[in-house]
């Protein structure tokens, strides 16, 4: 019998057996066995999530995409992914890398985050949230591709909208929650998050759960994700105001100070933690639409008027039974929202507000609100809470309804005007000592200083905005005194009385925010303001007390020290020399008491003071946890740009002489002596005596250059006279050549004619000859007809004797071409001539032209002349009067010169004209005659060949015009 022995199969080791599971996972053609893969992974995903996700991240993925349908395998595998993303801390692979690894996987491939999308369309639960939480996670770790793959996918952004739709609140909140990070920096995101209907899924969202006060953690992701849609985008901050949704805001501030206190609902202590920060958020969100200096600023200051925000906020900041950081916040929203802007600020001193200070209440009084507190006007009521709230608890409301009122005075020079009159006029009342700005700095009680300085510190603030660069205010609060001069009393000005102050509390060492907050205000007071200095310096202990400050400071303060001198260095640049203690005194005092060196180190040293060079980065607020302990605030934001902007001025202010003093323009009116005035002064009276100088010099030239020009006119006017004269001659024989050319002329004029008669008698002669060969035709005819046998007989001979006569025939025309020739050439030489006298009377033109063009020029020339001596003598005209007329008669003498030659070019002109017509009319009588000589000869030479003889005059004519052919010859 055999026993049958068992093994326990060999254990698998954490690596293989992800190995494995992985393999299945890829070649598992079931369902059921890809699920069974995934689960198995799932178990190891949170404590070997580098494993996981090295083998199966991609089959994992792929599973999405394949088995995408089946609702429990997509929810396994997103837990799986999930866990990848978020493994256990004490896993041996955590690591951070492996997010980033996830990520990159799903962002590489736009698919893969338009697959996640895709699920956002089912109305499964688990598969919405978990895309959703996959999504966030990839965002986190690759924010800058997630958002881009989101945006470039199919619907990305609706689809994530679309889901704060789902009434599901684990699928909603965790939209807001992955829209809240997408949408911080995405501009284009945030645009069409808003497009999308986001702000009314927002409000939606919000009012479902109960606004801002009973509201949960949903309320304020919704505000957050408000806050990164408006944050500095412009289109989407029209959006929303255009659409009307900033009455929404306001009804969301007026339920959540209206709301438990009206019933007498006592609440939670994490649900009141809740809706306060539900109420920051929102208050955030406002502050949003009013940056300074942007485009929308006033548009959206305007909106808030109209629909209330702004009276809804100033509700909630003296609303009671709301905590103090949220009253600061609400105060400083109110400043941001009228600041700069003059309807605002006006409309707002008339709003009113609860009592802030604790009292006794009328119960018939109109002015009191349901819960029998007091009304007052809102510029009372930050009054109020400024000077007359002393709690340090409190600090931040104060700050806060500072810069409420600061934001009320910004550039608005009417307002600070009539604010500072009600003070002057209460001051001199004695009415509301505790909240009177002017009566808390002049009438300061010494217990109240010790025991809230900060009451002196913010009165001395406000008095600084008032009177900062405003010449209208500064001269308003200078006309305060103290003291009745008809009682005998002692008049003492604002100026001194502060300053007396200022002195009293460094001797008896207050609290440096006493000393710093009366510093401030006179650096502001006195800076540019001489009749200010001047007040200061009546007292002469002033500038010694104010030197002993900033050398002895019994505390030391660096502070102290620092704008003591800087104030010494205000007086001394806009003091003068006449002022109650003069310029050079001041500087005297301060060089022998402190010296340049300590002057400049104590500047210096405030200067590079952490709470002057980090002010801007600094808080500005009660530090939390702090009981009992004043914060370290000193200074105020306006003074410190105050500063800094004329740090270096005064600096160098203490190496300027005495001599040279500072003018200033106080409402268009120049005070001081200017030294740029006096340097421009000094310079016109050294260029008038460069300039007298220069003239002497020039006068001295010009009388030289006058008898130089008187010597060169005298000899240009002989040389004239001398011209005129030769030119005067040429033109006379221009004349007579043109005479003989005349003369020339009418010769050949008369030859003309006389060629023209000859013309004639050879046409008469024609005429005869004609008439003869008419008469000798006839006979020929008789002869013909009678002799006509004697004719056939003689045919032969007279055929030779045709042939003789053909012979004789060529010999005359020959003889007829030589005369005809020499016709031609004794008309041609006669054309020649008259070509030639028009030469010479062309060239006689050109010359007596030429002779005009320098007569001319030269008269040109002395024009110049005697033109630049004018000019140049301008002085001195009168005495160039008799040079000028005899100039005028000598162009009188030209013009006439070049009057005769301009007549003789006419003639001239004209002669041409007849000689061209002439020749014309000859040249037509020779083309005639020449005609005319070949027809005779033509019919002599027929006559004779015919046997008839030829008169003797008509051989005489040939031999006459032979003999005078060979007589040319």
């Amino acid at each position: 019998m055999f026993s049958t022995i068992t093994t326990a199969p060999a254990k698998q080791s954490v690596s293989e057996t992800i190995a494995v599971l992985s393999g299945r996972l890829i070649s598992a053609t079931l369902l059921e066995d890809r699920r069974a893969a995934i689960l198995g992974l799932r178990s190891f995903a949170k404590q070997y999530p580098a494993s996981v996700a090295s083998g199966a991240l991609r089959s994992l993925i792929g599973s999405l995409s394949k088995d995408g349908e089946d609702v429990d395998t997509v929810k396994v595998v997103m837990e799986t992914l999930l866990m990848l993303f978020s493994p256990n801390k004490d896993s041996p692979e955590a690591s951070e890398e492996i997010a980033l690894w996830l990520a990159d996987e799903f962002t590489q491939r736009q698919e893969n985050i338009t697959l996640l999308l895709d699920f956002l369309e089912t109305g499964e639960f688990y598969s919405r949230l978990y895309s959703l939480q996959l999504l966030s996670a990839i965002l986190s770790a690759r924010t800058e591709r997630t958002e881009e793959c989101i945006l470039v996918a199919p619907l990305g952004i609706p689809r994530l909208v679309a889901v704060l739709d789902d009434r599901r609140e684990a699928v909603r909140d965790e939209a807001i929650n992955l829209l809240t990070d997408l949408t911080p920096a995405s501009v284009d995101i945030q645009k069409l998050v808003a497009f999308e209907k986001g702000f009314e899924r927002v409000f939606a969202i919000i009012t479902e759960e109960g606004g801002l006060s009973e509201g949960a953690r949903v309320v304020e992701d919704c505000l957050i994700l408000l806050a990164n849609l408006l944050r500095l985008n412009t289109s989407n901050q029209s959006m929303f105001r255009d659409m009307g949704f900033i009455a929404g805001l306001g009804r969301l501030l007026k339920s959540a100070y209206g709301g438990d206190s009206a019933d007498g609902r006592e609440i939670s202590e994490w649900a009141a933690a809740q809706r306060n920060r539900n109420i920051y958020a929102l208050l955030a969100v406002i502050r949003l639409f009013l940056v300074a200096g942007a485009v929308g600023t006033p548009q959206n200051q305007l909106a808030f008027l109209g629909d209330r925000v702004l009276e809804n906020t100033l509700q909630l900041a003296f609303a009671p039974g709301v905590d103090l950081p949220i009253k600061s916040e609400a105060l400083v929203t109110c400043a941001d929202m009228i600041r700069g802007n003059a309807r605002l600020q006006e409309r707002f001193a008339g709003l009113e507000v609860p009592s802030p200070l604790d009292g006794p209440a009328n119960g018939h009084d109109p002015h009191l609100n349901g819960n029998g507190a007091p009304r007052v006007f809102v510029i009372d009521g930050l009054l109020d809470l400024i000077l007359a709230v002393s709690s340090p608890q409190a600090f931040d409301m104060r700050m806060a309804a500072s810069t409420c009122l600061k934001a009320y005075f910004f550039n608005h020079a009417e307002i600070r005007r009539h604010f500072l009159s009600r003070a002057i006029d209460g001051h001199r009342l004695k009415a509301d000592e505790l909240t009177n700005v002017l009566t808390t700095l002049l009438h300061p009680s010494p217990d109240s200083v010790s025991a809230d300085p900060y009451r002196y510190w913010f009165a001395a603030v406000l008095m600084l905005h008032l009177v900062h660069e405003s010449p209208a205010t500064k001269a308003l609060a200078m006309g305060v005194t103290e003291g009745d001069e008809a009682s005998g009393e002692e008049v003492v000005t604002s100026i001194q009385t502060i300053a007396a102050h200022l002195l009293s509390s460094v001797t008896k060492s207050d609290d440096p925010r006493v000393i710093i907050g009366y510093l401030m205000l006179l650096l502001c007071w006195l800076f540019e303001d001489l009749d200010a200095v001047n007040d200061f310096l009546g007292e002469f202990t002033n500038l010694q007390g104010l030197i002993q400050a900033a050398v002895e400071n019994p505390n030391g303060d660096v502070i102290v020290q620092g704008l003591s001198a800087m104030l010494a260095g205000v007086v001394y640049e806009f003091s003068t020399k006449d002022s109650p203690v003069p310029r050079a005194t001041v500087r005297e005092m301060i060089m022998s008491r402190m010296g340049r060196g300590r002057y400049v180190d104590k500047l210096s040293k405030l200067r590079s003071h952490p709470l002057m060079r980090d002010h801007e980065v600094l808080s500005q607020q009660m530090e939390p946890g702090v009981d009992g302990k004043l914060p370290d605030i000193f200074l105020d934001d306006m003074f410190v740009d105050f500063f800094k902007d004329n740090y270096s001025r005064i600096l160098k202010a203490i190496d300027r002489e005495p001599g040279l003093e500072i003018s200033v323009v106080t409402n268009g009116v120049q005070k001081g002596i200017s030294r740029e005035l006096v340097d421009s002064l000094r310079n016109q009276v050294e260029e008038k005596d460069r300039a007298l100088q220069d003239a002497d010099a020039e006068k001295s030239n010009l009388a030289g250059q006058l008898a130089q020009a008187k010597a060169d006119h005298k000899r240009e006017k002989d040389s004239s006279a001398a011209e005129l004269l030769r030119t005067n001659e040429i033109v006379n024989t221009l004349r007579a050549q043109l005479k003989a050319k005349e003369r020339a002329l009418q010769d050949a004029e008369a030859k003309a004619a006389s060629l023209g008669r000859q013309v004639i008698q050879e046409q008469a002669e024609h005429g005869r000859t004609k008439a003869e060969v008419s008469r000798l035709k006839t006979v020929n005819d008789a002869l013909q007809r009678n002799h006509e046998q004697e004719l056939t007989s003689m045919r032969t001979e007279r055929q030779v004797k045709e042939a003789e006569l053909q012979r004789q025939i060529e010999q005359v025309r020959k003889t007829a071409g030589l005369d005809a020739e020499r016709v031609l050439r004794r008309s041609e030489a006669d054309k020649a001539d008259l070509k030639a006298t028009i030469s010479r009377l062309e060239v006689d033109m050109m010359k007596a032209k030429k002779a005009r063009s320098e007569l001319e020029a030269k008269v040109a020339e002395l024009e110049g002349r005697i033109k630049a001596s004018a000019d140049s003598l301008s002085s001195v005209e009168k005495k160039l009067q008799a040079s000028a007329g005899s100039l005028s008669s000598v162009e009188k003498k030209l013009q006439a010169s070049e009057e005769e030659a301009r007549k003789t070019k006419v003639q001239l002109e004209h002669k041409e004209e007849e000689r061209r017509a002439a020749q014309e009319e000859l040249d037509d009588l020779l083309i005639v005659f020449s005609d005319l000589e070949d027809k005779v000869a033509r019919y002599k030479d027929r006559l004779k060949s015919l046997g008839e003889d030829v008169s003797d005059g008509e051989d005489d004519d040939e031999e006459d015009a032979e003999g005078e052919d060979s007589g040319e010859e």
